[in-house]
């Protein structure tokens, strides 16, 4: 009868030092090259949700105006009929055309600059950006009475080469 004894592995099976060293360097080496790619893809999505925010915005501050324009919120005779701030949009103001006086509102909330550093960030969103008046030459952008436009207030440059603070 023959009895069945369990192969051990022999001496030479295994990875030797050398080989482990050859693997964690191409590891490295691959990682290197990924990581550039990695934060320009990170910087394309913060860029994208930037448009998008700064389109919503735009897009809520265009639509007061038009509702200024038509009668249907009250105003000055000197007025712009711009937002006197970005906290309007999102409150709501007396629609003076509706019998039953339904406010008005633009947006649900303020977006915020995903550009902008998290430490610098307020919480509302806010206070995030920066106010152009309708006044305010579009150089030198300061905010006076109205909201006539907003703008990124981080201090980075795209990877178009503009400043997001001239997006």
């Amino acid at each position: 009868m023959r009895v069945l004894r369990p192969k051990w592995p022999t001496a030479g099976a295994g990875f030797t030092l050398v080989e482990i060293m050859v693997s964690l360097a191409i590891i490295a080496v691959m990682a290197s090259v990924a990581m550039p790619m990695i934060q320009v893809t990170i910087q394309r999505q913060k860029e994208q949700q930037l448009r998008e925010h700064l389109r919503e915005i735009r897009h809520a501050i265009d639509a007061y105006k038009k509702a200024a324009d038509d009668g249907r919120i009250k105003k000055n005779a000197d007025a712009t009929g711009y937002p006197p701030d970005l906290q309007v949009l999102v409150d709501g103001v007396e629609d003076v055309k509706d019998v039953k006086h339904k406010r008005l509102r633009f947006l649900r909330r303020i977006p915020f600059d995903p550009l902008l550093p998290s430490s610098q960030r307020k919480s509302a969103g806010a206070g995030d950006w920066g106010l152009r008046s309708y006044d305010s030459p579009p150089d030198q952008p300061r905010y006076s009475q109205d909201v006539y436009d907003v703008y990124s207030q981080s201090p980075q440059v795209g990877l178009n080469g503009v400043p997001y603070a001239q997006w």
